[in-house]
């Protein structure tokens, strides 16, 4: 593992500056700086620049007062990115990963986004395709065909974009159709018994009517091994195709019509066990002498070896459960645009349907303890219609824009997570190895007791040793379905104008009024019929004058209705609705100093909207019956969140010419009513984090609920991003580029932390947060490429190569920073060298990515229902002797291949 700081850092990235310069590759354009020259010219103003809309007008990548990165479709295939996940290595404010299923994606921008494993949650880094929203950004974890261009704005963007969004946007804009015929194709083939293949064809059916089509097909074995059921996790095996229409019946209007489809029927996702060879903090947590969890698991079939090495990419999962899942994503979108000659319509409306089916195992191990049947899905059904009319006035003087954006999306969710064959003697086994009765442990027995320990036992009551033999006779009940369905309308007025005060030095003012309706119908089905049985006979035991009755009625009430998984909801349905509105802009000054000279200033206000946590068991503790509270319905507040609001500060240079350009951005972001999605082992917990004025004297960072509140006046804002980003590119001479991103961002929670606006304490499961950097948020991060094309005598072909790298210092994984979840530094290194024709009418390809085969994770979490305990504010103990199990995703190994294209 690297180990690095600051100094570290850039000397490390001057290393792979020289890499690169010792392999340089094809030109290539990132942040901040010029389009690749082999790129279409509609694509480039006059001096090769990328021509960008982040402004919704077009514009040269120099003049746009705004931290933006623009990736031409040249970049995206040196790098190999199919999806927005690869956009990380030629971004560098900008970072992707998935978790349990890649539908649940998160996009990180200067540190901050949204874990994305709990659908209510939206995303603080918006998606859009073509003008059209993405309801989360794990959707566009897909292949996105051909690319004209990403655009990457970072800070908020609640002005001008149709959804709001508190950290940032990623725009994919993709080819349109030509009126000029041509076609390409091409085949990949690489480890892993990879296969890739793509093509389109577009051309005129009139003189005013063009169309193109266009598909991929990749399949793909997994990266896991899954010993057990002899089949490979996280496999490829997807489709994605994508028709469209460019009508132009005059030179005033454009009419453009896109339809696309992908299936996606993959195993994902496979986790392994973390060890201390890979994190030394996580010590001796997978010894079974040192961890009861670990001793019981073994006991009851998990394979020693599962505990050890996760980067043989080897897992142990439960036989009866198979990972599997399907996703589908389809819609229609229609893009107008006339010109009235005094101003601009625009018109873009979108209709969008996804779906992604999970089932398999759930708690990533041999023993059957956790797993999400069949049926279980999540589906988004969203329309959106946005509208523009923008125009110029007072000679030139006033640029201006107003706008309307209303979207409707319908979320629905259905959701059986059970308890496996063996969870029962599991969690009986894992009360009894952990305390004082580990003495009479016998994982053969009923209620995981010797016979002399089930006297023993018995001597603390009736309820007690009945208890064990209730819980142990758990096994294949839980939820039968739960259904949730989320209705969410979103309405906005905005108006973006820029007004030119002087020679070069323009004024930016924009406005946006949201409004937000959310309305929550949920319906559970269970039969876990033990747990009320248990509450029956065990509630009043929470009370006894007795410790260890006490602690053992708390763990098996705990264990035995865990998620508030219990037959008492069963049928029983619950409602909520939540309607929000907010005031959102932004102001800024740009100076052209000289015409390849620009520095401006902005201050900006976001905002995402609040909502549902779609958990169930986050509504109350699972000890207590619902009906001592008035039945699930009193309890819906729990599910409600509020308003993510940022207030955003930038300053900003800009310098380009032929030969070099270079960017540098200032920023800081202050982060109120921070949505944070954290798994705790059983629930998850959501919570809006701010700061206290006032010092809470260390109440935050201990364990109990009921300390560290706040006055309401001293609560401020909870999340603090500030830091600086450069990027640069060179080109000496024709035909070699050179690019270099740094980013310091200090993405850091405040001390004294509280769970909401109103200075409720802060969960005991997020004590490690105060002061410290969030997760997944390096606060060093270093790209670089080289791209070189050489002309090979005057035959018009071009020898490639190509190579990029990314550099992130040490950062946390898991959104409640727990030590064991921690990353060390590392780099990962892209190359691709090759031959092409003339016109690039042809192309052989050899292509590496992780050239160095780096062991890294995307995210470490406590491994389901195998955690020593969880969060005391939703009632969960300590169990006796409990320790904590990690697991993690990991990320893609070296792969490499061949690619060979063609076009005419």
């Amino acid at each position: 593992m690297l180990r690095s700081n600051g100094f570290h850092l850039i000397a490390l990235s001057g290393s792979c500056s020289l890499l690169a310069i010792a392999s340089p590759a094809l030109a290539q354009q990132t942040a901040g700086g010029e389009a690749n020259v082999s790129e279409q010219v509609e694509q480039q103003a006059p001096g090769g620049e990328i021509v960008v809309t982040a402004t919704r007008r077009s514009e040269t990548l120099s003049k746009v007062p705004l931290a933006v990165t623009a990736v031409n479709a040249q970049s995206l295939q040196n790098s190999g990115a199919s999806d927005i996940r690869q956009l990380g290595q030629l971004a560098p404010s900008l970072m992707v990963s998935s978790t349990g299923t890649e539908a649940n994606g998160s996009a990180r921008v200067r540190g901050v986004g949204t874990v994305g494993d709990n659908p209510g949650l939206e995303s603080s880094v918006a998606v859009f395709i073509d003008g059209v929203y993405r309801s989360r950004s794990g959707v566009a974890l897909s292949e996105l065909g051909e690319v004209e261009r990403i655009e990457v704005l970072r800070g908020p963007q609640g002005t001008l974009f149709g959804r709001n969004a508190s950290a940032g946007l990623i725009h994919v804009i993709s080819k349109k159709p030509s009126f000029t015929f041509g076609a390409n194709a091409e085949a990949s083939y690489g480890n892993y018994d990879y296969w890739r293949l793509a093509g389109s064809i577009t051309g005129p059916l009139t003189d005013t009517l063009a169309a193109k089509i266009e598909g991929v097909y990749a399949k793909r074995d997994g990266f896991y091994d899954d010993v057990n059921t002899g089949t490979t996790v996280n496999n490829r095996d997807r489709y994605f195709v994508r028709g469209q229409f460019l009508f132009e019946p005059t030179d005033a209007t454009s009419v453009r019509l896109i339809g696309d489809y992908t299936h996606r029927e993959e195993a994902c996702c496979g986790a392994a066990y973390i060890d201390a060879a890979f994190n030394p903090l996580i010590g001796g947590l997978n010894d079974p002498a040192q961890n009861n969890i670990v001793k019981v698991l073994l006991d009851l079939g998990q394979q020693s070896q599962a505990f050890s090495d996760p980067f043989s990419r080897k897992i142990w999962t439960s036989t009866a459960h198979p990972m599997g899942g399907t996703i589908n994503d389809g819609g229609v979108s229609l893009e107008i645009n006339h010109d009235f000659g005094a101003a601009k319509l625009t018109s873009i409306t979108g209709y969008r349907e996804f779906k992604s089916e999970q089932e398999g195992d759930s708690d990533y191990s041999t023993v059957d303890l956790l797993y999400r049947a069949p049926g279980s899905f999540r589906q988004f059904k969203t329309f959106t219609q946005e509208l523009r009319l923008q125009g110029s006035a007072f000679d030139d003087k006033l640029d201006w824009l107003v706008g309307g954006y209303f979207a409707d999306e319908k979320l629905n969710v259905d959701d059986a997570l059970r308890f496996g064959s063996q969870y029962g003697r599991f969690a009986a086994c894992r009360i009894v190895s952990g305390g004082g009765l580990a003495g009479f442990y016998d994982p053969a027995s009923t209620g995981c007791l010797s016979a002399t320990g089930r006297t023993v036992v018995g001597s603390f009551g009736a309820d007690i040793i009945n208890g064990f033999d209730r819980l142990d006779s758990i096994r294949n009940v839980g939820t039968t379905m739960d259904s949730y369905h989320q209705h969410s309308k979103n309405y906005a007025m905005f108006t973006h104008n820029i007004i030119t005060l002087a020679d070069e030095l323009k004024l930016t003012l924009g406005a946006r009024y949201t409004w937000e309706d959310k309305s929550l119908d949920a319906t559970f089905g269970n039969n876990n019929t033990i747990c009320p049985a248990l509450q029956g006979t065990l509630i009043d035991d929470l009370s006894s004058a007795n410790a260890t009755v006490r602690t053992l009625a708390g763990s098996l009430l705990s264990l035995g209705c865990q998620g508030n998984s219990t037959s008492e909801v069963n049928r029983v349905s619950i409602n909520g609705k939540r309607s929000e509105s907010e005031f959102t802009y932004t102001a800024g000054l740009s100076y052209q100093v000289r015409p390849e000279v620009m520095i401006y200033a902005n201050y900006s206000k976001g905002y995402k909207a609040g909502g549902f946590n779609l958990d169930r068991s986050a509504l109350k503790s699972p000890i207590m019956p619902f009906a001592a509270g008035g039945g699930a319905q009193a309890y819906v507040h729990n599910l409600m969140f509020d308003p993510e609001y940022v207030k955003a500060y930038e300053v900003g240079l800009k310098y380009s010419s032929r030969e070099f350009s270079l960017s540098v951005t200032g920023f800081r972001q202050e982060f109120s009513n921070f949505q944070l999605n954290t798994f705790a082992g059983a629930v998850y917990i959501v919570q809006t984090v701010n700061g206290c004025k006032a010092s809470l004297g260390g109440a935050d960072r201990d364990a109990d609920p009921a300390t560290g509140s706040c006055a309401s006046g001293d609560v401020g804002y909870g999340v603090l991003s500030q830091g600086v980003e450069i990027e640069g590119s060179l080109r000496p001479v024709r035909n070699l580029t050179f690019n270099l991103g740094v980013t310091y961002a200090s993405t850091k929670y405040r001390d004294n932390l509280v769970g909401n606006s109103q200075g409720a304490p802060l969960d005991p499961a997020l004590r490690v947060l105060p002061g410290k950097q969030i997760s997944n948020s390096a606060p060093w991060v270093v790209t670089s490429s080289a791209s070189w094309t050489p002309e090979i005598g005057s035959s018009g072909l071009h020898a490639l190569f190509y190579v990029d790298a990314r550099l992130s210092s040490d950062y946390n994984t898991g959104s409640d920073l727990y030590p064991q979840k921690s990353q060390d530094s590392f780099v990962v290194v892209n190359g691709r060298i090759g031959l092409r024709g003339q016109d690039e009418r042809w192309g052989v390809e050899f292509w590496v990515q992780n050239l160095f085969n780096q062991d890294y994770t995307q995210v470490t979490f406590n491994t389901p229902y195998q955690a020593g305990g969880s969060s005391a504010s939703y009632g969960y103990p300590q169990f006796p002797g409990g320790r904590q199990i990690f697991s993690s995703f990991l990320a893609e190994p070296r792969t490499y291949g061949v690619t060979v294209r063609g076009k005419f």
